[in-house]
């Protein structure tokens, strides 16, 4: 492994995440800011090599690794398109950013290189094959098999979230009906929030939604819905944030069948802002494995919340620079 230290930047739709890191995944350095995505590409970029500069101030670099939010052609560094990043249609970020430093420089999709984070530095350390699912406002994640990142034929694999479980089901932000993302992610789970509320269900989800209980539809307040308001009523005891999330948890654990199923990994590790649901949202979905899937691989399968928290996304780029250049 090298001495030389290693820069990784996870680029999200709200946070640029920029770490310096040995190759241990011991982090040095670290600099957070606001994307301020809706300011375009050319400022982003800027703000990214602004970030980089601050972290990488007077260390010997091996290479940058970016992991980012959207569809990236890795064979060439761009960045085709970004839902969560206005204006980025065919952006070669890897070449501005390698031009920039004269570095080796590696681009992946954020939430494939938070697989590779996990196995190099977190939960799936010395295991061949896992899968890693983050759960947040989608769904994305990486597969790791035989120790190598799996990519697939023109580097797109990994797009987990947009597997159709229900073909009658809720519209996608892709375009599809019926994506996993729309039955089991935390926008799926503020919606049906919304719907049982506005359809007058009992319930205290709106006094952690900073709502008004009484003002209803009329009030705006399910406005203010989100996958936390429901946690936090959950915590509290209300009946019904607890069935959302174990219902959220139900089509978690069907879309954990097919790639129990399909890849037979070791492990699975569920990461994302709805992970830090717990034992709620990961027991229903471990049943539903238990119960659906083939019992060979499920017995084979170990579910586990993933390890490296706020950091996946950077450590996985750190891990893509050691991948590449040293692997």
């Amino acid at each position: 492994m090298p001495k030389q230290m290693i820069v990784g930047v996870d680029l999200g739709g709200s946070k640029i995440n920029v770490i310096l890191s040995d190759s241990s995944g011991n982090i040095k350095e670290r600099d957070l800011r606001d994307t301020l995505a809706h300011e375009g590409p050319e400022a982003v970029i800027k703000r990214i090599i602004e970030s980089i500069k601050q972290v990488a101030s007077g260390a010997d670099i091996a290479g940058i690794g970016i992991g980012a939010a959207g569809a990236c052609e890795t064979s060439t560094g761009v960045i085709t398109l970004s839902p969560n990043l206005p204006g980025w249609h065919n952006i070669p970020l890897k070449d501005i950013i390698q031009r920039e430093f004269s570095l080796p420089t590696y681009l992946e999709n954020d939430a494939t290189v938070a697989a590779l984070g996990e196995h190099y530095f977190g939960g799936g350390v010395g295991i061949e094959n896992l899968v890693y699912v983050t759960v947040g406002t989608g769904i994305g994640g990486g597969i790791i098999i035989g120790g190598q990142l799996y990519r697939g034929a023109s580097g797109s694999a990994g797009e987990i979230g947009h597997m159709t479980i229900d073909i009658n089901g809720p519209r996608c932000n892709c375009g599809n009906i019926g994506c996993w993302e729309t039955l089991a992610s935390g926008t799926a789970l503020a919606r049906e929030a919304v719907r049982q509320v506005e359809a007058g269900a009992q319930t205290t989800i709106l006094n952690f939604a900073a709502g008004d209980p009484r003002a209803g539809r009329e009030g705006g307040s399910t406005k203010k819905v989100s996958a936390q308001s429901v946690f936090l009523a959950a915590q509290d005891g209300d009946r019904l944030a607890k069935e959302l999330i174990s219902r959220t948890g139900y089509y978690l654990g069907v879309g954990l069948v097919n790639l129990v199923n399909i890849f037979n990994p070791q492990l699975v590790l569920i990461g994302g802002g709805l992970s830090q649901m717990g034992p709620l949202l990961l027991d229903p979905a471990i049943k539903v494995v238990r119960e659906r899937a083939f019992e060979l691989p499920a017995r084979a399968v170990r579910i586990e919340p993933a390890r490296l928290g706020a950091d996946a996304g950077a450590m996985g780029a750190v891990a893509l620079v050691l991948q590449e250049k040293f692997s």
